[in-house]
């Protein structure tokens, strides 16, 4: 529909497609139409106030079958579908492409960099949030046919994993995570609390930090037998939380392995001179023309920093995979280190650099402030799904006591990983958000639970009117929650593109929301089973179940027949 509203504001206009895609709008109120067109843009252009155009414009419209009214409304045109045909057409695509409705074969390498822990803790509630808006990015490009797959930065050599070392060399007694009866990474992330507990009683632990850190990089063979059994330890933690989420990495690097590398780089640009050397024999790049200043990219006495090391990683990983792009999702923390990366990769003469992506995103508070690891301050990753699955559980308890233990628990940890998802994508990723999990899992109002049964919901009356899309169904008239619902079905997939284009998971589930809100006040208002027009009615539930079967599928949240 939107697409033949465009053909013939094109033919008007004399404006692109694009120019009229971008300009088109849904008005807030339906009694406005259906679709709107402002005429801002066309009054420089035809020296007309935008009022004047409006009219103009409504009178050169000729009108298709799809359309009942065009009219002008002030610098407006505002269009009035054909509520039967719009329905005629929504429930036939739907019905034909059912779980691919929405999809497109784009046809596209990717690479998206996702969670990027640290050795010396388990993952927090932060890394919840990169790891679920990194599985719905990889859903929603997987959905418009691209090739999609998730590559992990392990974070396992520095200052902060020696931290845990010391504290584990003088506190640990030979302890183990077995022994403390203690997930492995919960049990490493103890000992990095308690090293910053005990530097306050005792400041030259420091010292001590920097002595282990040197005897790590000459290769001392206690050291590092230390290390590698504490590494695992985090990194056999990391797996389980992983499959938490059911986050499959398809390549895992380690710092460990390349924090030396890319050395080579840095040395051969200041061959070619893009770069420049100081006094003390550092090599730094000059950015301040680009508003990033200087970045330094070799330290005086020869060893790599950070941004060494991922100028190596972006070539590594451009030679093993040929991405068309890769995505990394770190939160916008490193908005200026992924500013200063990419411009130095286009300054090294990379051309692909323009295919890198930084998918920013805020923090995530507790309710009582910002997230402190090291003081022990914070609500990890598998605390955030245990306290949500038990609270959940109890509502499952009060509500369906015949239920078996069993299947009690797996309904409750697919309620709570749709509640915690839910809540984080339904916020703008830029912005910080607060999760609270008694929220999260209300049955009412813009959560994941709330979605859940309103499709469970859809599903009970199919099933106990026993349909079956296969009988005939006449469209004889269409009340406006019918006809608001077919609408709202029908610009799914351009939600799908608008999500995509903005690398945006909360247009997907804020839409989610929306039409589940109309379905239910369809159901509240509207008779369905045993109406004269019930077969039409069965039929727009079932696709609307779809759709929404569908935005929640690119959320990465699976759908529960019974509630």
């Amino acid at each position: 529909m939107e697409e033949i509203i465009i053909n013939l504001l094109k033919k008007s206009t004399g404006l692109t497609e694009e120019e009229i895609s971008n300009l088109i709008e849904i008005p807030p109120n339906p009694e406005l139409g259906d679709y709107a067109f402002p005429c801002f843009v066309l009054s420089s252009k035809l020296k007309k106030s935008p009022q004047e155009i409006a009219q103009s414009l409504v009178d050169k419209i000729k009108f298709s079958k799809e359309i009942d009214k065009i009219q002008a409304q002030g610098p407006y045109i505002n269009f009035f579908l054909n509520s039967q045909e719009l329905a005629e057409a929504t429930i036939k695509k739907i019905q034909k492409e059912k779980e691919k409705y929405g999809s497109a074969k784009m046809k596209e390498k990717v690479l998206i960099e996702s969670p990027g822990p640290n050795t010396n803790k388990p993952l927090h509630i932060g890394h919840a949030r990169n790891i679920i808006l990194a599985q719905s990015i990889k859903k929603l490009l997987e959905f418009l046919g691209k090739d999609v797959k998730i590559v992990d930065i392990i974070n396992d050599r520095g200052a902060h994993i020696c931290k845990s070392m010391i504290a584990y060399e003088k506190f640990g007694k030979g302890n183990t995570p077995e022994k403390a009866e203690k997930k492995s990474d919960h049990f490493v992330g103890d000992y990095y609390v308690k090293f910053s507990e005990e530097l306050k009683k005792n400041p030259k632990l420091d010292e001590e930090v920097h002595e282990c850190l040197r005897k790590w990089e000459s290769g001392d063979k206690d050291t590092l037998e230390l290390w590698k059994k504490m590494n695992n330890w985090a990194l056999q933690g990391f797996k389980e939380t992983y499959n938490k989420f059911n986050l499959k990495i398809d390549k895992t690097y380690c710092e460990s392995e390349i924090y030396k590398l890319g050395k080579e780089i840095i040395l051969e640009q200041f061959k070619k001179g893009t770069i420049d050397k100081k006094k003390d024999g550092a090599y730094f790049a000059d950015l301040t023309s680009q508003g990033l200043g200087e970045k330094i990219l070799l330290r005086g006495d020869g060893t790599s920093i950070y941004i060494t090391q991922d100028l190596y990683l972006a070539i590594l990983r451009k030679k093993e995979y040929n991405f068309d792009k890769l995505i990394y999702v770190v939160a916008n923390e490193q908005n200026h280190h992924f500013k200063t990366l990419f411009t130095l990769l286009k300054l090294f003469g990379y051309k692909w650099a323009d295919k890198l992506y930084h998918l920013n995103y805020g923090l995530v508070h507790l309710e009582s402030g910002r997230l402190k690891s090291r003081e022990g301050n914070i609500v990890d990753a598998d605390d955030t799904i245990e306290i949500t699955k038990n609270l959940a559980l109890e509502e499952i308890n009060k509500r369906y006591k015949d239920l078996s233990q069993k299947e009690k628990e797996s309904r409750a940890m697919q309620i709570a990983m749709s509640a915690i998802r839910y809540f984080f994508l339904k916020i703008d990723r830029l912005k910080d958000l607060t999760f609270i999990p008694q929220e999260s899992l209300s049955f009412e109002g813009n959560t994941g639970p709330y979605l859940l049964y309103t499709y469970a919901r859809a599903r009970s009356i199919l099933k106990k009117a026993k349909y079956t899309n296969k009988k005939a169904y006449k469209i004889k008239e269409i009340s406006n929650m019918e006809k608001q619902l077919t609408f709202h079905v029908a610009r799914f997939p351009q939600i799908v593109l608008h999500s995509y284009r903005n690398l945006s998971p909360n247009i997907i589930a804020n839409y989610a929301y929306q039409i589940a809100k109309i379905f239910n006040e369809l159901y509240h208002t509207d008779r369905i089973l045993g109406s004269e027009n019930e077969q039409f009615k069965l039929v727009l539930v079932d696709s609307f179940s779809q759709v929404l079967k569908n935005a929640l599928s690119l959320l990465e949240i699976d759908t529960i027949d019974k509630m």
